[in-house]
């Protein structure tokens, strides 16, 4: 159950940010109004309700990953290491990220019903360039919590981390990476990270 809610955080994570329209927003009703929109576009879409990696790639790939600062997500789950890596490494450290937390969470969008986001009051200074929106997620059963963490750049606030029930995603994969990275070098976390791409790609 936990590890369903972990799921269906982080992709509300990847979810959060979209629409250049927008970018000015507050950060936490950028999150509301956005969150809602695509968990409303999930529930009727039909290929994403059976699961299809594909659509959520295209989603993924056409309106949320450039408006999330996921160079950043990547370097703070690899840690200490990223400055090790060539600039080839980083690249590639993105993208298998990426394909990972996209193929990992494409379920949770096919358990999206009656979820809907709630708010919670943001404690935050205007002139504040780095905050954490906080929020839950409620349906069916308890509700999940979620808090974010985002920065504000020069395109407007940007989502780079989620917590979840007590756990940063972040965190939790810089523990995992350190791991692999201790074992095999940064090359080794590559392999490793497009191995479970490609088991898991062969599944689907």
């Amino acid at each position: 159950m936990i590890r369903r809610s972990f799921a269906t955080a982080c992709l509300s994570m990847l979810m959060a940010v979209t629409a250049p329209a927008w970018a000015q927003q507050a950060p936490d009703a950028l999150v509301k109004e956005v969150s809602t929109e695509v968990m409303d576009a999930a529930r009727e879409d039909k290929a994403i309700q059976q699961g299809d990696v594909q659509r959520v790639i295209t989603l993924v790939d056409s309106k949320i990953m450039p408006h999330v600062d996921f160079e950043r997500m990547t370097a703070s789950a690899v840690g200490r290491y990223w400055r090790q890596a060539s600039a080839e490494q980083k690249q590639r450290l993105q993208t298998e990220f990426k394909q990972l937390l996209v193929r990992t969470y494409a379920g949770a969008l096919a358990q999206v019903k009656d979820q809907r986001v709630v708010m919670k009051p943001m404690r935050a200074s205007p002139e504040d360039k780095e905050v954490i929106v906080r929020s839950e997620v409620r349906g069916k059963g308890d509700p999940v919590q979620m808090d974010y963490r985002l920065e504000k750049t020069a395109d407007g606030w940007k989502i780079y981390d989620v917590n979840v029930l007590g756990v940063w995603l972040v965190e939790n994969y810089r523990n995992s990476f350190a791991q692999e990275i201790s074992q095999g070098g940064i090359d080794g976390l590559i392999s490793k990270l497009a191995e479970r791409n490609k088991s898991a790609g062969s599944r689907g």
